[in-house]
């Protein structure tokens, strides 16, 4: 089916990307993927393109098109088009900037916002910890106050660009006896801060050339002025940006499917077995055929989230069923076609195989399909 949610600018935009990956990003995905981590260069090379920073305001470098997910979608699709999961763009685009757009003042934005729109600062997110992801109750990682500063300790995992990152947004406990919306605080702790440390890149399953890895704070001293929004508010910033990031999930999800199943079809129109290619086999046939229909599904849905993204009309259960449903697909379309590719589906080689292994995320990070069924429920009065 047709999409109809981009117009001409978007689609040029979209030749860029996909110029941009071309040229900087698949020649070395292999390397970066036996690496553990990618060129960091590429982000600099990545602003230049405006692959990176396009939502940031033209005062500070920027693009200057906030506001507008397509850009963000665009950029998203291409990646999964290209097989690339080691780029952290969509972390930065679609997680980071509204942290830096929304909740910044006018001093911080004036010291971080150029060099980010410059690929230059790049950021994380700290949340999860060894004892708690889901559940913030859990999260052990505290600040107290002392002066005009504020002591952090605790530690942090699989914290996607730990390795890269020079600022991390960290989710910090400023309050032991508050219940989780008063309870939280976002500090912005900089790269060299005595105290904060790395742990190891952390070795996964797939994703292999993203860097995730343990951040250690041991009595950092984090000044006042890089608290990031309200003192005791962190738990609702971090609600706030959650529906754009399940969103982000979903769009990688659907373009992902799309590109396996493309994939998959040129496979089995060429690929024969007792002299007839095996896509003309019925069970191939109606397997291919139920995945191409759920796909197109998946897809308005997903367009329809963006547009209400944009229109300022998306639900958080929305975005839970987006991410959910896309994400699971995403499952089954990869594992339905790697089936077809027979033994050559689990050689590394062919890129059915690194979308096995780096699919399997998508159903857990983010919140995971249950918290993301929970969600839904709850809005059911259950």
């Amino acid at each position: 089916m047709q999409r109809i949610i981009f117009d001409s600018d978007h689609d040029q935009y979209r030749a860029t990307v996909r110029e941009f990956l071309a040229r900087y990003v698949t020649p070395f995905q292999e390397q970066w993927d036996r690496d553990g981590i990618v060129d960091r260069q590429v982000y600099a090379d990545a602003a230049k393109y405006g692959v990176l920073g396009f939502s940031v305001p033209d005062e500070f470098g920027g693009g200057g098109v906030a506001g507008d997910f397509r850009y963000n979608a665009i950029v998203a699709e291409e990646l999964a088009r290209a097989s690339s999961s080691g780029p952290a763009f969509t972390l930065q685009n679609d997680i980071i900037t509204p942290y830096l757009l929304e909740l910044t003042t006018d001093e911080q934005k004036a010291r971080w916002l150029p060099a980010f729109a410059r690929g230059e600062l790049v950021v994380a997110v700290a949340m999860t910890e060894p004892g708690a992801g889901s559940d913030l109750q859990g999260i052990r990682t505290s600040a107290r106050r002392d002066g005009d500063s504020w002591i952090l300790n605790g530690s942090k995992t699989f914290i996607s660009s730990g390795i890269h990152a020079d600022l991390v947004i960290v989710v910090a406990r400023t309050d032991p006896a508050a219940r989780a919306g008063k309870a939280f605080t976002l500090l912005a702790v900089e790269r060299g801060m005595t105290g904060f440390t790395r742990g190891r890149n952390l070795d996964k399953l797939g994703l292999h050339s993203q860097d995730t890895a343990e951040l250690n704070f041991d009595d950092v001293r984090v000044p006042s002025a890089n608290v990031i929004g309200e003192v005791g508010r962190g738990f609702g910033h971090l609600m706030h940006n959650l529906p754009m990031e399940r969103l982000s999930i979903a769009v990688n999800a659907v373009a992902s499917c799309r590109n396996v199943l493309d994939a998959t079809l040129e496979y089995v129109r060429s690929r024969t077995a007792f002299g007839t290619p095996i896509g003309s086999f019925q069970a191939n046939k109606f397997e291919l055929a139920t995945f191409e229909t759920e796909i197109d599904l998946a897809q308005v849905y997903v367009d329809r989230c963006i547009t209400a993204l944009g229109d300022g009309t998306l639900e958080a259960t929305d975005a839970a069923k987006a991410k959910w449903w896309t994400t699971e697909l995403q499952q089954r379309v990869i594992y339905g076609c790697q089936q077809m590719f027979g033994g050559y589906g689990y050689m590394t080689e062919y890129p059915i195989a690194r979308a096995y292994v780096d699919a399997r995320i998508q159903t857990v990070y983010g919140g995971s399909t249950q918290i993301m069924k929970e969600i839904i429920g709850r809005s059911l009065g259950l």
